[in-house]
């Protein structure tokens, strides 16, 4: 069990967290870039000293700031794996990996049985220059690995990949990290692959937890408007009038009224994800959805096979329409559209 209790102060960010994460659980630390989350990272690995902290592994006590205790980096048998590898471009992907364990005397063995685990037999030699962006990654995870750490910390071990590279390396993965038996923390500002691969998402924002849990359980229902703009929700703001039956009637800002069957009073932020909204150019295409706004498509992004319009009615708004779609409505920048969605896909939550 890897167990932090942190207070740091980095710049004008004051960072003040509880951690606990078991062996063989992934928890990934997600928020915006300036969150403090590579920070965590430093003060887990020992690069850092803490203002005050409490830090632990498995029976090892790595920092007590109260008994001053602050074990050596090099003590602490903590994997890292850095944001673009850090692998040292003059040495083959076995002697990258055998670097870290000097002391043994099988460290060719042992490096070329690790590059072998993660599919890399035959890159033995291969210098990094000579590596795609998926099989470096995988290189600096056998690195990090072969002195078998009782932590292992990742810092956005993907952002270094481009997007097609991207996808296949989120899965193998997800599969290395649910083989492994020691606890892993990774960092991400994004929570698409922090849904991927933690067991559980710690969302923070300027030094502090905003909310922790599974991915699923957040989506469902985020704390507060910060967490629901994170993970991909689009995000309105408004005012409750009065309940109406079993809906919570809001204002909006700018202009129109949505409904949601959560309940709510005074300022609230109201969220509802882009695939729920349903777009149309008359409003009565859709009986069954509560809430209808009039807008204006301001772009039009392909991802795939789907398309993010982005909308301005009277707030900025974001909708998720399939290619068949954008054909057969003739969506495109400038037109007047409506879009709608169901009340019981709104949810209110606090600003």
């Amino acid at each position: 069990m890897l167990r932090a209790d942190i207070a740091h102060r980095v710049g004008d960010t004051e960072l003040a967290l509880r951690l606990d994460v078991g062996p063989g659980r992934c928890l990934a630390l997600a928020g915006p870039s300036g969150a403090g989350k590579t920070t965590v990272l430093r003060l887990l690995a020992g690069t850092t000293r803490p203002r005050s902290a409490r830090i632990t592994c498995r029976d090892e006590v790595w920092v007590d700031t109260e008994s001053g205790v602050f074990m050596p980096a090099e003590e602490r048998r903590c994997g890292y794996v850095f944001q673009d590898y850090a692998l040292f471009p003059h040495l083959s992907a076995w002697r990258n990996v055998a670097f870290g364990l000097r002391g043994s005397s099988d460290r060719r063995e042992q490096a070329v049985a690790m590059l072998e685990q993660f599919g890399l037999g035959d890159k033995l030699d291969a210098k990094p220059g000579q590596l795609s962006g998926g099989e470096r990654q995988r290189v600096a995870l056998a690195r990090a690995l072969a002195p078998r750490p009782r932590a292992l910390l990742l810092d956005e071990p993907l952002s270094a990949l481009d997007a097609r590279t991207r996808s296949s390396a989120t899965r193998e993965l997800a599969e290395i990290l649910r083989s492994l038996e020691v606890p892993v923390v990774r960092v991400t500002d994004d929570f698409g692959e922090a849904a991927l691969l933690g067991d559980e998402v710690c969302v923070i924002d300027s030094g502090q937890v905003v909310q922790r849990g599974e991915a699923s359980a957040l989506a469902a229902a985020p704390a507060n408007a910060f967490v629901a703009d994170f993970i991909g929700a689009v995000v309105l703001t408004g005012t409750v009038r009065v309940g109406n039956g079993e809906l919570t009637v809001v204002d909006l800002d700018g202009g129109g009224v949505a409904c949601s069957t959560d309940p709510g009073e005074g300022r609230v932020a109201l969220s509802v994800y882009p695939w729920e909204i349903t777009i149309s150019q008359s409003e009565a295409m859709d009986e069954s959805a509560q809430n209808r706004l009039k807008g204006t498509i301001t772009s039009v992004t392909r991802l795939g096979n789907r398309v993010r319009l982005g909308l301005e009615a009277g707030q900025p708004l974001v909708a998720e329409v399939t290619g068949r779609a954008i054909e057969e409505l003739q969506l495109a920048i400038g037109r007047e559209v409506v879009a709608s969605w169901k009340a019981t896909a709104t949810r209110l939550v606090m600003r």
